[in-house]
């Protein structure tokens, strides 16, 4: 059984769809009778973070082609072109071959697209990987007329990919109203997102944190975009806290300068560029507090970010700023965490003063959202509709 793998970010590339897409990959390669090949992009997520990568690599039953892309930043019209050349040198490198089923896995809508349009032209199975609702996104993130004008055209986008897939997994429970509404035909999953391997084994620190100290250090790591909306908050929190405490933005994005200008003369913010993987987990294991916040739209309060899992593996306090199923997620998995609505400086602050300051044993959610088992419980699904 051969499997075409389609996913705009995949390793070395620093994204949750990377993550997730290489950790199924490590699983369908374990799968008996199966050969896997991959078509992704040369690391691209972030323009000021080059990882290497080879233009194709064969391991054993695992085949990985990458695609260069023109040099972009995390502009609208660059992704177009991004995602224009993606789709049209993925067509050429996959024409004269042949699978029994095609894997896609999207956020954007477009990578989707792009396996409904190769599924039917091979007259294979397609299998989605939903991660975000693009249509539902735009109307928060464009501008009403941008809206206007776009909508209608990635609507049949959506209404063509979507009714063209076999089987739909949601990454969470909260597209379920918006998909089910619309294609009820199609079967669903709910593989969610969950904790890779780099985070099962870090050393089991237990201090508490004390007014002793010299500075309690807030992280945050990953993209500074509209979707997180940090230029929103964090001026205005930064500014409340007690200088004392240091926050930390790790990361890049396409309201980075945004977010620069927005802190001009707040001394304990600090912004640090994207960093790989294990450098990372440094930075976390060095936090006091680990920070997440999501834009003040409704769409959001449908996701549920990867960040939780990675964060709450760490046993280190959390303060999300998030709505909706994120927000009851956390409230119902995650111990030792505080919420507060998107956007919100004071319920920022207060969120902030009811946190426990330790490490919190979390081993329980830890191994219920193992990223390997849930990836492999969804290979075996991806195989049994080959």
């Amino acid at each position: 059984m051969k499997i075409l793998v389609l996913s705009f970010y995949f390793k070395p590339d620093l994204c949750a769809g990377s993550f997730r897409t290489t950790a199924l990959v490590e699983q369908l390669r374990q799968q008996a009778g199966v050969e896997v090949e991959v078509v992704t992009t040369m690391p691209n997520r972030y323009a000021s973070f080059d990882a290497g990568a080879k233009a194709e690599e064969i391991d054993g039953n695992v085949r990985i082609r990458r695609i260069s892309l023109p040099s972009h930043e995390s502009g609208m019209l660059d992704q177009i072109k991004s995602f224009k050349t993606f789709y049209q040198q993925t067509q050429k490198l996959v024409k004269s071959e042949n699978y029994d089923l095609i894997f896609a896995t999207s956020s954007r809508l477009f990578t989707a697209f792009l396996g409904a349009r190769v599924a039917k032209s091979k007259k294979v199975p397609l299998y989605l990987d939903i991660r975000d609702i693009f249509v539902d996104t735009i109307k928060d993130v464009l501008s009403p007329k941008a809206v206007l004008l776009l909508k209608p055209v990635l609507s049949a986008f959506e209404k063509y990919t979507f009714s063209s897939a076999k089987h739909i997994n949601l990454v969470s429970k909260g597209f379920a109203g918006y998909f089910k509404a619309r294609y009820s035909k199609a079967n669903y999953s709910w593989f969610t997102n969950g904790i890779d391997g780099e985070f099962l084994d870090l050393p089991n620190i237990k201090r508490e944190i004390n007014s002793e100290e010299k500075a309690k250090r807030l992280v945050y790591a990953g993209n500074i975009g509209e979707g997180q909306g940090l230029h929103m908050i964090l001026p205005e929190f930064a500014s409340s806290l007690d200088k004392g405490i240091q926050i930390s933005v790790i990361g890049d994005g396409g309201r980075k300068q945004q977010l620069i200008d927005s802190i001009s003369g707040i001394t304990n913010l600090e912004l640090l560029p994207p960093i790989n993987r294990q450098e990372l987990i440094k930075e976390y294991l060095d936090a006091d507090i680990l920070f997440l916040h999501l834009n003040d739209y409704p769409a959001f309060e449908k996701v549920l970010p990867s960040k939780i899992f990675e964060y709450a593996s760490t046993g280190k306090p959390i303060l999300a700023g998030v709505s909706g199923y994120a927000a009851e997620f956390i409230k119902s998995e995650v111990s030792n965490a505080e919420i507060f609505y998107p956007g919100d400086h004071k319920g920022a602050m207060d969120a902030f003063n009811k946190l426990k300051l330790v490490h919190t044993d979390r081993s329980d959610f830890i191994e219920k959202y193992t990223r390997a088992n849930i990836m492999k419980d969804m290979s075996n699904s991806i195989v049994e509709l080959g």
